[in-house]
C-alpha cells in the first residue's frame, strides 16, 4: 500500500493555537493516541472557525460537516508536550474545501503530525450539500480553487 503524503505551502497557514496534552490523551504504548489527536485537530479546526468569525452550525441549519481526514506521524507526543496547530485552507471548489494542520511541538521544534480535513457546505435541516457562502469566501481571499 502506498504510503500518504501530506505537504502543503507555507504561506497558506493563517492560524496558530497550542494545545497541551493531557494524560488521558496517552494510549498503552505511553504517547499520544491517534483518537485523542483526532480529537485535538477537531478542537484546532472550532478555534480557527471561531477565531474568523465562522460557526459551524448557523441558525438556518447550515454548517460545515468534516467529509474526510488524513493525517500523518512524524514523532510521538507524551504527556504534558505543549503542541502548536498550525491551521490553514485550500484547495477550495463550490461547495467546500481543505482544512490542513501542522502540528510541532516547540520545545525542541519536532514535527509531530500533519493532517488534512475535508469540508463540505451541509444543511442539516434539509440533509444536503449547499453552496460555500460568499462570507465565508470573502474570509480567505488567496486560497486556491480546485475545479
Amino acid at each position: 500500500m502506498a504510503r500518504l503524503k501530506l505537504e502543503f505551502p507555507e504561506d497558506q497557514f493563517c492560524f496558530t493555537t497550542q494545545l497541551t496534552v493531557r494524560v488521558t490523551d496517552i494510549n498503552g504504548a505511553n504517547h499520544l493516541g491517534n483518537d485523542s489527536m483526532i480529537s485535538m485537530i477537531s478542537e484546532a479546526r472550532a478555534r480557527f472557525l471561531y477565531d474568523f468569525g465562522v460557526r459551524e452550525t448557523e441558525a438556518d441549519g447550515t454548517g460545515i460537516i468534516v467529509t474526510d481526514l488524513a493525517t500523518t506521524y512524524r514523532a510521538e507526543a507524551h504527556a504534558r508536550d505543549q503542541l502548536v496547530f498550525e491551521v490553514g485552507v485550500m484547495d477550495f471548489n463550490k461547495y467546500g474545501g481543505d482544512i490542513t494542520f501542522r502540528i510541532t511541538r516547540p520545545s525542541d521544534k519536532k514535527l509531530i503530525a500533519m493532517a488534512k480535513q475535508g469540508f463540505v457546505f451541509f444543511n442539516y435541516t434539509h440533509s444536503q450539500v449547499v453552496p460555500m457562502p460568499d462570507e465565508f469566501l470573502a474570509k480567505f481571499p488567496r486560497v486556491n480553487w480546485l475545479d
